[in-house]
């Protein structure tokens, strides 16, 4: 028997070109912003989508020279590196406490984090300043990362816990049985179990917090280098802009984003899958 040749379905035709159409558009400022890198800012001005004619460093060496580049990328590996370290050691425990040890207590705390998830930042913004003041945070690197662990409290709670539920509970209590306390239980035998959804949450906040912008421009002390995005967004003023510099700072800050990405790819939407099946 011959095989039935396959149809080509006018609308498997549709969603793969809606697909090339959208990943063209993802793709184009990056490749803009790589081939910018580039060339001189008379260039840039004269023929923003032109190829550049030779291999152009100066925009580098430019950007190290005029600005504080080195301490703001230092700054940003700061923040992101012990944010994330503390957001991987603390929200995980949260949520396997109010998963794992139910009550009216746990929901009701539970509730109140997802309920910070409809709130806009903007509208509690200047509070939270005048209360990082209060605390002594305020032109520190202590408040941006305080800021980055409450804040991601929420979304990993719901997260966490969504996922805890496909766990069986009688590996852990085969743990407890050989011995273990409920913290060497969480941690040697639930949270190694917890793989997917931990590289999700690098990846979703390691993103976040490396390219943001407002809280490092807002809290830490002016007049001295921030961090990456902070100090690209100097070179861009009101009456004059360096774009070639703005640039070659992008693709600089582009590099560990990318690292960071691909190293926990497979585990990114692997994570958020599972999460959402389970919960």
């Amino acid at each position: 028997m011959e095989k039935a040749k396959k149809r080509v379905r006018p609308g498997n035709i549709v969603l793969l070109a809606i697909t090339i159409i959208l990943a063209f558009l993802f793709i184009y400022p990056v490749l803009f912003a790589l081939l910018s890198a580039f060339k001189s800012n008379g260039d840039i001005l004269k023929n923003p989508v032109a190829p550049p004619t030779s291999f152009y460093i100066q925009n580098f060496k430019d950007l190290f020279a005029h600005s504080d580049f080195a301490a703001a990328i230092l700054h940003s590996v700061f923040l992101t590196v012990v944010s994330e370290i503390l957001i991987v050691c603390i929200v995980p425990m949260a949520a396997y406490g109010i998963e794992r040890r139910k009550s009216r207590f746990t929901m009701f705390t539970y509730t109140f984090f997802l309920s910070g998830m409809m709130i806009p930042f903007h509208l509690y913004m200047f509070p939270l300043f005048k209360e990082m003041k209060m605390f002594h945070m305020f032109g520190n690197m202590v408040g941006p990362v305080v800021c980055y662990i409450s804040g991601s409290i929420a979304f990993g709670c719901l997260l966490y816990s969504s996922f805890l539920k496909g766990i069986p509970l009688e590996i852990e209590e085969a743990a407890m049985i050989d011995g273990c306390t409920p913290f060497q239980t969480f941690w040697k035998v639930t949270f190694p179990l917890l793989g997917p959804c931990t590289g999700s949450m690098v990846i979703l906040n390691g993103l976040g917090i490396w390219n943001d912008y407002l809280m490092p421009y807002l809290v830490l002390p002016s007049g001295k280098a921030k961090t990456i995005t902070v100090e690209i967004a100097g070179f861009v003023g009101q009456y004059t802009a360096r774009w070639d510099i703005v640039f070659a700072g992008t693709i600089i800050s582009i590099v560990p984003a990318l690292i960071i990405f691909c190293l926990f790819q497979k585990y990114f939407v692997k994570g958020i899958t599972a999460g959402a099946a389970k919960g």
